[in-house]
């Protein structure tokens, strides 16, 4: 969120000419636009920590009432996200030229069709294994929220530390989760879960109190049908 604060700042009071040939917003358009960069910037983080150097390429989508809105600054959130994980100098007027030195190719697409929300943002990654894509909405006009996860339906808040976790939908789990994160200290937040069918792959997103050390993530790996965990932070 603070990228894109400051990003929409910074292009009211001037603007850039980059990589995605970002305009500069006007007065009316920065406060329509910042929760959609907000939302866009945590779209980007989280296929940057997941996906990590196999991410090739980036479509930015926008549908429903984003796709009236400019999209340059939505993109240019997305692209400062994404790169925010594999630099620690990014910041929201190099964001592009870093993607375009690691050979990123960038893609804009906009929906005019309507879809089961009302607002849409999504991101489809092309990776060596094929495109993966997740999508988020405005819950408000304001509040970003995850709804698509990798092909799975599932509604998280993306904020503070979090932990993904794959794995295969049986019963049990959820208890077995709760106790290792129990007897390592950490308390659970909030718990979303998603998965394709039932008995098939799962994906849950844990909403944790603190960050969580890598021996636990360790312990975590372990757990029966467990396919792959990955520390998250927003």
């Amino acid at each position: 969120i603070q990228v894109a604060e400051q990003m929409s700042d910074f292009l009211l009071l001037g603007g850039v000419t980059n990589a995605v040939n970002m305009p500069s917003l006007s007065a009316e358009e920065a406060p329509r636009l910042r929760p959609y960069m907000a939302l866009a910037e945590k779209l980007g983080k989280l296929v940057g920590q997941i996906l990590g150097e196999d991410v090739r390429a980036v479509a930015v989508e926008v549908e429903g009432a984003a796709a009236q809105l400019n999209q340059k600054p939505i993109t240019g959130a997305v692209l400062a996200g994404l790169m925010g994980t594999y630099s620690q100098t990014v910041n929201m007027v190099n964001a592009p030229f870093l993607a375009r030195e690691r050979g990123l190719d960038v893609r804009e697409v906009r929906h005019d069709r309507e879809g089961d929300y009302h607002t849409l943002v999504a991101l489809e990654a092309t990776t060596s294994k094929g495109v993966r894509r997740v999508a988020g909405t405005l819950f408000g006009n304001s509040g970003p929220r995850l709804v698509e996860m990798f092909g799975v339906e599932v509604e998280a808040e993306l904020a503070g530390p979090m932990i993904y976790i794959v794995n295969t939908d049986t019963p049990g789990f959820i208890g077995k989760l709760g106790t290792a994160l129990g007897e390592a200290g950490i308390n659970i937040a909030t718990f979303n879960l998603g998965r394709r069918a039932a008995g098939g792959e799962a994906v849950a997103l844990v909403a944790i109190d603190e960050e969580v050390p890598e021996a636990v993530v360790k312990q975590l790996c372990a757990l029966p049908g467990v396919r792959e965990v990955v520390p998250l932070h927003f």
